[in-house]
């Protein structure tokens, strides 16, 4: 799984056969044990092979190309069918494999693989620990403005008066 971030709750997806090019999320239903990214394990479900049906917010990328009537195309009913490219050496207690980022979707209007993830989901969420970590010389050069050494004390309960 080399350098490819799992997907997430809340990632973003588009299909390669809709008219204006318009985006949905992912939303994870098959489970409610499994996070990433998320401090709080509260909000960033991995998604998985499992996330099939009327699994996005909108359930729509907008007209799609597949359905033409007239001058004009019908509207998009997103149903994913299956997913490829999903990680196989895991497996999560849903019988899932994790979804990564170039993981695709398949819908029963489109072809095999049509829906792309564009975002993963994932954010940065900078910990304490990251702060600490920090190299302070660096810090200082990309933000003058905070003095890392004093930020990093106070991380530790360190005063200035006791220093």
């Amino acid at each position: 799984m080399s350098e490819k971030h799992i997907v997430v709750h809340g990632a973003i997806v588009k299909c390669k056969f809709s008219v204006e090019p318009k985006l949905d999320k992912l939303k994870v239903k098959t489970h409610k044990k499994h996070y990433a990214n998320d401090k709080d394990a509260s909000k960033k479900l991995i998604a998985t092979d499992k996330e099939v049906g009327q699994t996005l917010e909108k359930h729509t990328f907008g007209k799609c190309k597949k359905q033409p009537m007239g001058n004009d195309y019908l509207p998009c009913q997103a149903v994913i069918t299956k997913w490829s490219g999903f990680y196989e050496n895991i497996t999560l207690s849903n019988k899932g494999k994790i979804l990564v980022e170039d993981s695709k979707g398949t819908c029963p209007m489109g072809a095999p693989d049509c829906i792309e993830i564009t975002k993963h989901g994932q954010v940065a969420e900078p910990s304490e620990q990251n702060f600490m970590n920090a190299n302070v010389d660096v810090q200082n050069l990309i933000n003058p403005i905070i003095d890392m050494r004093a930020f990093q004390n106070e991380l530790n309960g360190i005063s200035e008066v006791e220093k």
